[in-house]
């Protein structure tokens, strides 16, 4: 088929490369002028790196392994719970790694044949007949194509122009960066969720020295930026254990970039004739459980699937694609939508053992994937 991708993110570039390899007419249409290689890491599941094993992504060295995920009390450091995440990697047979966001994109659009990739094209909205979908540009331009692919985003333009479905602001926001700090996490294979009354910080190892570091705390989409991101988060975190206080040393502003968390009901199906939603656009969620890549992924490959599963016939192939991606995209939305992980509940976490915990996420796991269900 002669297809059009709107968005060129992790779940766009993906999908193209499934597609390309299974010989159909890939265009993808892309808002920036280049790339996008901004925002800080990722951290990449199991489910995540056999997508990426899938498609023929080089995966073992991409960032730095993460093996343990402890969850530790901000005021004092004492551990409140052990993760050992890198079972599910023994169980499913694929690695979990933590890696700038840069790097995943860049491994995903190489190898792409030449002109794949068409930039500074902001899609304004999309038509379609019973035979193909049309997508008009900012620039007044337009392509048609026998279907069209809507990976552009939370703030998705083809999502609200087909199904009329904005998402809404969560409860907290986050901050972010990557930054060299010489602490113990840079070189371990041990990620660090710290927790206190005042939010949440997260702390993994990014590889080349690199840590990936976050902070979450309650945010309303009305509340002012602070003048100094930097300087609001050493006022309410800077009294914390180590290794935050080092982490806040190490950044500055200019490394931090903001997002406020958005999340949506994932509806009943995500086609509508030619028009099939992918990633964000189909499931945005806060980042709580860290599977907001790794399910554009998984989306990536199921739609593929679909279609290769069901050749010749466009209704069928979308629909084997929402068959088995709905479940695990709603499971993984309603959890990741609680933002449970960034409420404090210190009293609760030491109760829990360690390998209760560890089997919960093992399982987890293959209750939100597809490729690790149904198999590559």
């Amino acid at each position: 088929m002669q297809v059009a991708i709107i968005g060129a993110g992790i779940g766009g570039l993906a999908v193209a490369r499934a597609l390309i390899a299974d010989g159909h007419q890939v265009a993808c249409y892309e808002r920036a002028e280049a790339l996008r290689t901004s925002g800080a890491a990722l951290t990449l599941w199991s489910n995540g790196t056999a997508v990426l094993n899938a498609l023929g992504v080089p995966y073992a060295d991409l960032g730095a392994p993460i093996d343990i995920l402890a969850t530790v009390r901000g005021t004092d450091g004492r551990t409140l719970m052990d993760i050992d995440v890198a079972h599910a990697a023994d169980r499913y047979g694929f690695p979990h790694r933590s890696s700038p966001r840069r790097e995943i994109i860049r491994r995903l659009a190489h190898g792409l044949p030449p002109g794949t990739v068409h930039f500074d094209k902001r899609a304004v909205g999309v038509s379609q007949t019973p035979d193909q979908a049309e997508v008009g540009f900012d620039d007044g331009t337009s392509v048609t194509a026998e279907l069209v692919i809507a990976a552009d985003g939370s703030r998705s333009v083809l999502r609200e122009t087909v199904f009329g479905d904005p998402t809404r602001p969560a409860s907290f926001a986050t901050w972010q960066g990557l930054t060299p700090v010489d602490i113990e996490t840079a070189r371990s294979t041990r990620g660090l969720m710290v927790v206190g009354r005042e939010g949440m910080c997260g702390l993994l190892p990014a590889g080349d020295g690199l840590v990936m570091w976050w902070f979450d705390r309650p945010w309303n989409q009305d509340d002012p930026q602070p003048v100094s991101a930097l300087a609001m988060l050493k006022e309410r975190f800077g009294h914390w254990a180590s290794p935050v206080a080092q982490t806040l040393a190490a950044a500055d502003d200019s490394q931090i970039e903001f997002f406020a968390h958005r999340r949506q009901k994932v509806g009943r199906g995500w086609s509508r004739g030619r028009v099939v939603l992918l990633g964000d656009a189909a499931h945005t969620m806060p980042p709580t459980v860290a599977q907001g890549a790794n399910q554009a992924l998984e989306d990536a490959w199921a739609l593929a699937r679909g279609l290769r599963v069901k050749p010749g016939d466009l209704a069928a192939g979308l629909a084997e694609y929402e068959r088995t991606r709905l479940k695990g995209a709603r499971l993984t939305q309603r959890i990741a939508g609680s933002e449970l992980t960034d409420k404090y509940q210190p009293a609760v976490m030491p109760l829990i053992p360690d390998i209760l915990v560890t089997r919960f996420h093992t399982r987890w796991l293959k209750m939100v994937s597809t490729i690790l269900t149904v198999g590559a």
